[in-house]
């Protein structure tokens, strides 16, 4: 499914909606500092399966680095400053992953984003993420960033109402989106990803996504 041609893809800017955009591949030249970041926030707090409110395991893994950590069990979904599994803090943001997201950011038009929260995500083929909005964060007037590594992944967009038809984005290694202001709770997903090995992720595809949680 991916061969070189996945690093050569030339940098452009989509733009989806209003305040939603993609950016093909940025994150490119930022993967030899991100990596070795991933590695240490993943030795220190690996990745898990949560279980939802509603007692379904989810079959995307989950970590999270900054501040807050996004958690989800049968009492519900919140953020929290320590991992419910060591009950440590969470990893440091790493600074590249920092300087990537606010670097994208304000290249959609979001000056001074300042993120606490990064959740970490892990798809391998068959995992997908429902259609949602992000409303558990205090201030919705950041926006959210979303970096794609690795399996190239069917990225859903929706509307303001769950019922909404949403748009299908193809996402590739390196690829960032930014979405916020008037389009900051559009519902969203990832449809299943399909089977298949990146030269350089594997057979996964890892994704973070950073917010101002708190």
């Amino acid at each position: 499914m991916f061969g070189e041609a996945d690093a050569l893809q030339p940098p452009r800017t989509e733009q989806l909606a209003t305040q939603t955009f993609v950016l093909r591949g940025f994150a490119l030249p930022w993967i030899d500092a991100l990596l070795p970041e991933l590695r240490a926030v993943l030795a220190q707090a690996p990745f898990r399966r949560m279980v939802t409110p509603g007692g379904f395991t989810m079959s995307v893994a989950l970590s999270n680095c900054g501040a807050l950590g996004w958690t989800t069990d049968q009492s519900g979904y919140r953020y929290s400053g320590r991992d419910p599994r060591t009950g440590q803090p969470w990893p440091a943001l790493p600074q590249a992953m920092r300087e990537l997201a606010v670097a994208a950011a304000a290249a959609c038009g979001f000056a001074d984003f300042d993120p606490d929260a990064c959740l970490v995500n892990r798809y391998v083929p068959g995992a997908k993420m429902s259609l949602h909005q992000d409303k558990n964060e205090r201030d919705y007037s950041q926006p959210v960033v979303s970096v794609s590594l690795g399996l190239s992944a069917l990225f859903q967009l929706g509307g303001m109402q769950r019922s909404d038809r949403p748009v299908r984005v193809p996402l590739l290694h390196g690829d960032v989106m930014v979405w916020g202001g008037v389009d900051r709770l559009r519902f969203h997903g990832v449809l299943p990803l399909k089977e298949g090995s990146h030269p350089l992720m594997g057979p996964q595809r890892i994704n973070f996504t950073l917010r101002k949680a708190g």
